[in-house]
């Protein structure tokens, strides 16, 4: 008698796993007996895949279906997905859940998926073998950590500095993985925003205490996506979680640049962090100008290529020959002595209920202090004010039309942060005061060889917000895929729809694809409320609700209705903190007996807890350090019960 030919087919259950849904854990010690686990003869188990198929959007708000582990820690998930996507650093990032607008709260589910489906990820990344848009992430044929150079300390360029285009073929950057088979370049490429209705509907954080709702789904790190009750074909949000980026590199991290830069662009347009109008317009600029300069890279043809080549490598030698030292005199100058700066300044104090305001004092700059004086000629006697800046927070206040450059400190004291308020006469005074505070915060002086160039950023950031004297009109689309009018977000929109607005085009129009998308990055971490991760929290004292601020150096108490910082810490004087996990208190203890504790009210205190641990983790990375990570570090300064 003849088998059927159905009964010839092995199926692979190497993959599969049991799963107790009771308890919400995997079965993963295949050497414990069930008895050890504690299963009854009436537990229910599931047998089924550990790699399950996720709808993950990416920070250029792209869906791709992606197969992941659902049995690992999400913090190693992510790791996999990273490395698969060639994106360096898998730390800095994590999974969120997509955030509920609640004025949509009777939106049929339906709805929901045709607005997903808008964003579909254009060109399909294929699993080798299928013929589905399934990019797997996990166990692939060959190894994906072995890409030349991509995790290792002797690394070689992958990606072309100027536009992000990949060195050699995708086989190479990309090694056996899916993404070689797919489109990988689609990526590194910025995609503009269609049409302002499309933005429109995207759902806007209206006040504060919204952005700190959309915190509320962080998934933690610690626990796999199951435990998390995380389903099959759920779509969930790939972000940059930690703001702080170590070490990128346009010769590495082409798609990590471009995801970053999709990040911060959408954070502007969709207005979860404020902006003057003349940064809005700089970031306009931009926009537009990469994306006309990607538009044209996908059609190769970039006629300006050799020229503009030719830039690159002229900045290249210029670098070099700073970096050498140029004159000899001037480096033995900057040995012996420390350079210092010497000027009038308005110098105002905030203080509650006060109608007093900048007040002009003789200022001088020497190491990491300032000193006040009433006149010039009082300099060589007592200040009437000093201040050591080392340690504290540098803030810009800047509107070129206004002609306003002021700098904002917060001064760590034993309470909390004192408040000084500088103000400059023009730019050039305020980029070398404004680079002076900066380095001094480090505990760095103006003789650290970084002073010059922290003088010219600044300068070069103030020059993109100017506007030419003749109303310029935001430039021509050139193309049907570059609309103007998605270049800002919807309230500045409104603003200009039936007036003309002058665009700072010209002042970005010489900038490669990848200068002008690091600018971009820049300049979004150059504005105030950048880095900071909002919390409702209620404080152990207090009788309201307020705001919990996390930022990469600092924790803030913040008023929730107006977003003012009302205490600062910052982790450099922590000494340690704790979660008392019964009543959900968090603790931090900092120097000279100073302890803040405070109840996170509508989130659990473990997602504010592993945005601490994973900061401290975050500040031990160092460049002469091996590339891989230190898991379970990771996992004992966020996990707070492993």
């Amino acid at each position: 008698m003849e088998l059927s030919p159905c009964f010839d087919v092995k199926k692979d259950w190497s993959d599969h796993a049991l799963w107790w849904e009771k308890k919400k854990t995997w079965l993963l010690k295949t050497h414990w007996t069930l008895d050890k686990y504690g299963i009854q003869a009436d537990a229910k188990l599931q047998f089924t895949p550990q790699h399950k198929l996720l709808r993950l959007q990416l920070p250029n708000m792209k869906y791709v279906k992606v197969k992941v582990n659902f049995s690992d820690r999400v913090f190693k998930a992510v790791s996999d997905i990273c490395k698969t996507f060639n994106i360096r650093h898998p730390e800095e990032l994590s999974l969120l859940r997509k955030p509920r607008d609640p004025s949509k709260k009777k939106k049929k589910k339906l709805d929901d998926q045709c607005e997903d489906d808008a964003f579909e990820l254009e060109g399909p990344l294929i699993t080798p073998g299928s013929g589905t848009d399934i990019l797997y992430i996990g166990p692939v044929k060959g190894n994906i950590y072995s890409s030349p150079g991509l995790y290792s300390k002797t690394m070689t360029p992958t990606y072309d500095a100027h536009d992000g285009s990949p060195l050699s073929p995708t086989s190479a950057w990309f090694g056996d993985s899916a993404l070689s088979e797919g489109n990988p370049g689609i990526l590194a490429v910025s995609q503009p925003v269609t049409s302002p209705e499309s933005l429109a509907k995207m759902y806007k954080p209206q006040a504060l205490l919204d952005k700190a709702k959309i915190n509320q789904g962080w998934l933690d790190s610690s626990r796999s996506l199951m435990e998390q009750e995380v389903k099959e074909n759920e779509a969930l949000l790939l972000r940059f979680k930690y703001y702080s980026f170590f070490d990128l590199n346009p010769k590495y991290d082409a798609i990590r640049i471009n995801q970053l830069y999709e990040q911060s662009k959408w954070a502007i347009l969709l207005e979860e962090i404020e902006c003057t109008e003349e940064e809005m317009m700089m970031f306009a600029a931009l926009q537009y100008h990469i994306n006309k300069l990607s538009i044209m890279s996908s059609e190769n043809h970039l006629n300006n290529s050799d020229k503009e080549v030719d830039e690159v490598d002229a900045a290249l030698s210029d670098l070099e020959i700073t970096l050498e030292g140029g004159k000899t005199s001037t480096i033995l100058g900057d040995i012996t002595s420390i350079p210092e700066l010497a000027d009038y300044i308005k110098v105002f104090k905030p203080k509650k209920l006060t109608l007093k305001g900048y007040k002009p004092y003789w200022c001088t700059f020497k190491d990491t202090s300032i000193s006040c004086y009433k006149s010039k000629e009082e300099s060589n006697g007592t200040p009437a004010h000093q201040m050591n800046l080392r340690g504290c927070e540098v803030t810009p206040d800047v509107n070129i039309s206004g002609q306003k450059f002021n700098i904002k400190l917060l001064i760590p004291v034993a309470e909390g942060m004192n408040e000084i308020w500088l103000r400059c006469d023009n730019e050039t005074q305020y980029a070398s005061w404004m680079a002076a505070c900066r380095l001094a915060s480090k505990g760095k002086t103006m003789a650290d060889s970084s002073y010059g160039m922290e003088v010219q950023n600044i300068l070069s950031f103030l020059k993109m917000q100017h506007l030419n004297p003749d109303p310029q009109l935001i430039p021509e689309q050139i193309t049907t895929d570059i609309n103007p009018e998605c270049l800002v977000s919807p309230r500045y929109l409104k603003k200009y729809k039936n007036k003309q607005s002058r665009c700072p085009h010209q002042n970005v129009a010489q900038m490669s694809l990848i200068e002008a998308k690091m600018r971009f990055i820049q300049a979004w971490q150059s504005l105030p409320e950048f880095g900071i991760t909002h919390f409702i929290a209620r404080f152990q004292g207090g009788k309201k609700e307020e705001l919990i601020g996390i930022a990469y150096n600092r924790l803030i108490r913040m008023d929730a209705s107006t977003g003012d910082a009302v205490k600062t810490w910052r982790f450099s004087n922590m000494k340690q903190w704790n979660v008392n996990w019964e009543i959900k208190m968090v603790t931090v203890e900092f120097a000279d007996d100073v302890r803040v504790s405070f109840i996170c009210t509508e989130v659990d205190c473990k997602v504010v807890h592993e945005f601490i641990g994973g900061y401290i983790f975050l500040s031990t990375r160092a460049k002469d350090q091996n590339e891989s990570l230190d898991e379970e570090m990771f996992y004992k300064l966020t996990s707070g019960w492993v």
